[in-house]
């Protein structure tokens, strides 16, 4: 062999190397992009608190036309306690294949992490955000035999006799809510902490405490039954459910809105594809008539981002609600 050919077969054997390696790289790169055999095995989705709140019912919804779509079952697990923090430790700690996912929301999201001195996980770094479901605004929802029709009346009402708010647990939306309005309308409502919203309507509906700020979906029953009667709520526009109930910043307290997310996220691991391609079947599920008129009945307006608009929404709202927890002294420990 001359020195031609040999320089020759050294350029070849280079040249195909560079293509072998090329074709590694886009072969890890494709397969980085493109799900995996997802689901494989029924999915988990736990909810951190109890059963009728808002998480549990959208879970509940969604989670059957996910079930139907993937062929596989879908399990709604209720792990309440701790303001949400035993069911998001558990995710947590759940292996990062998408197989186990969390229905979160604002309140044990983005609000626990400056109620809680210490928690078992980082709510930031150790979940992946997959998809937003919807926007729920909460109602200031009053026993029926509480003497008032609008927000001016329950301030008025509660500086001439003692008026008491329930909520899920200190730190909670609730609480918060309640101890903003506290703060708008100068009343002087008292705090009564409930382990779950759950037992907190079951004592508005039977008079031993007056007043609950909470989810639409966990108390519109009740609002059309009249065993409770809804005030306000605290979005920046009426519900299309309960277009009678005005806004709490129509009611007289301008600056007043709050209109909470609810999703689903994901353990830490899970690859970016199989986040994706959960986010795009749950578009394909908000399709759905059936699911839009159940999200509507609750009054639960659909609310769509990116697996990286949702955890823009997040670390957002993080500091957002530091601030809050922090002028309203609320703390769980």
């Amino acid at each position: 062999m001359n020195q031609f050919q040999s320089a020759h077969r050294v350029a070849v054997t280079k040249w195909i190397f560079g293509l072998f390696v090329i074709a590694n790289l886009l072969g890890a790169a494709f397969a980085q992009s493109v799900a995996p055999n997802f689901p494989s095995k029924p999915v988990r989705i736990i909810v951190p608190q109890t059963p009728g709140g808002a998480s549990d019912a959208l879970a509940r919804i969604v989670g059957q036309k996910l079930s139907e779509k993937w062929g596989q079952p879908v399990v709604i697990e209720n792990r309440p306690g701790a303001g949400g923090n035993i069911g998001m430790d558990a995710v947590a700690k759940a292996p990062g294949d998408g197989h186990t996912l969390l229905m979160s929301y604002v309140g044990s999201h983005a609000i626990n992490p400056s109620i809680y001195s210490k928690l078992p996980f980082d709510p930031e770094a150790d979940f992946v955000a997959v998809a937003t479901l919807a926007n729920v605004p909460f109602v200031a929802a009053v026993t029926a035999s509480v003497p008032v029709s609008n927000m001016k009346g329950l301030a008025a009402y509660a500086g001439q006799k003692p008026v008491a708010f329930g909520s899920a647990g200190n730190g909670s939306v609730n609480h918060l809510l309640g101890e903003m309005f506290n703060t708008a309308s100068g009343a002087k409502m008292q705090h009564v902490p409930y382990k779950g919203a759950a037992p907190a309507l079951t004592d508005l509906i039977s008079g031993q405490i007056q007043v609950v700020f909470t989810s639409l979906p966990s108390v519109a029953q009740h609002i059309r039954a009249g065993t409770v009667k809804g005030l306000s709520v605290t979005g920046s526009k009426r519900s299309a459910a309960f277009k009678d109930i005005p806004t709490i910043a129509e009611s007289g307290f301008p600056g007043f809105v709050i209109n909470p997310w609810f999703g689903l996220f994901a353990s830490k691991g899970t690859p970016a594809s199989v986040a994706r391609q959960i986010n795009a079947d749950i578009k394909k599920v908000m399709e759905d008539k059936e699911v839009l008129d159940r999200f509507a009945a609750v009054g639960a307006e659909p609310f769509e981002t990116t697996p990286q608009e949702f955890q823009a929404i997040l670390n957002a709202d993080i500091k957002t609600w530091a601030a809050v927890v922090k002028s309203s002294g609320a703390t769980a420990d």
